[in-house]
């Protein structure tokens, strides 16, 4: 499918989900809100990472800073004009974290982002105990589960969009170039640092701005909540388990992980992170190339199903 049609249909996609406040319970609005949180983190993460192969472990020290910044704003500045800034407060951070770090690769890069995570969140709880005499922010006069959920939705569908735009563009090519073989990247013009500081920001501003949307979800916000590690290794897993080097995979898998991670949870409330450890441990042993790469052999299948039915 070419791009533009891609984006149309992503398009046309978020207008019919962009119903569902009207058509269902609050209980299912819910699990939809968050199956779409996740739709817009897992592919802007593998906007960068999937394509680049650097394995980010920063999407929850993101998220926390984009929450952050609506409780901190909420009630001086709209609500509309506070979920950009807070994908633009998390995309300046992350060039300047990438700029002294996206040098390194492989496991190193991995821990240091995951760390920045737990840098994030304890100097947070230090500038709260210290100056506010707080530990977490009630946030009142919230717009409502529909307005919220349309808000989560146009970040999601903007995200998907851009990852649409970006792997068509000569940008998309130098990202992938470097995941291919960086220094073969450098030799044939790629300013690979340039390059991987633009995406990883980009990358940072979608789950920026979907913290700053979520925020006000919750009534209460707090640093161990919002910078939750869960938040980043989901969103890396799902990827995975999608198709880290695709968009429709992730997108996909975000459904269908949400929703299996939503029953786990209510019907074995003890068990499910240790069932859903095997399962992701299954999926990884025998479908290492996600649920993108079972379309190849569907198409190869349907085809030879179709030369059968010609032949006979």
């Amino acid at each position: 499918m070419s791009p533009r049609r891609a984006i149309a249909a992503t398009l046309a996609a978020a207008a019919a989900v962009a119903t569902l406040p009207w058509l269902t319970s609050d209980f299912a609005l819910s699990l939809a809100l968050t199956c779409v949180m996740y739709a817009g983190l897992t592919v802007s993460w593998s906007m960068f990472s999937g394509v680049t192969n650097y394995l980010s472990l920063a999407t929850a020290a993101f998220f926390g800073i984009g929450a952050y910044v609506t409780a901190w704003g909420l009630g001086t500045l709209p609500y509309a004009l506070l979920v950009p800034t807070g994908g633009l407060v998390a995309a300046a951070f992350a060039a300047l974290f990438g700029a002294a770090v996206l040098h390194l690769r492989g496991a190193y890069f991995a821990v240091i982002t995951f760390g920045l995570g737990e840098l994030v969140r304890h100097a947070i709880t230090y500038f709260e105990k210290t100056y506010a005499h707080t530990v977490g922010r009630v946030i009142v006069d919230v717009p409502g589960s529909t307005a919220v959920f349309l808000t989560v939705l146009a970040v999601s569908a903007a995200a998907v969009v851009t990852a649409l735009a970006v792997r068509a563009s000569r940008f998309g090519l130098a990202l992938a170039g470097i995941g291919s073989d960086e220094a073969r990247a450098e030799t044939l013009g790629v300013g690979a640092r340039r390059t991987k500081v633009a995406g990883f920001a980009l990358s940072a501003f979608f789950a920026g701005a979907l913290g700053a949307a979520m925020a006000v979800r919750w009534t209460y916000i707090e640093p161990n909540s919002v910078f939750n590690p869960f938040i980043g290794f989901q969103t890396v897993l799902i990827s995975m388990v999608g198709g880290a080097a695709t968009i429709a995979g992730p997108l996909a898998a975000s459904v269908v992980f949400s929703l299996l991670t939503e029953f786990l949870r209510l019907q074995f409330p003890y068990l499910f992170l240790m069932l859903l450890g095997a399962l992701l441990i299954a999926l990884v042993l025998y479908l290492p190339g996600g649920l993108a790469s079972l379309a190849p052999a569907v198409r190869a299948w349907l085809a030879r199903r179709a030369a059968g039915d010609a032949r006979g």
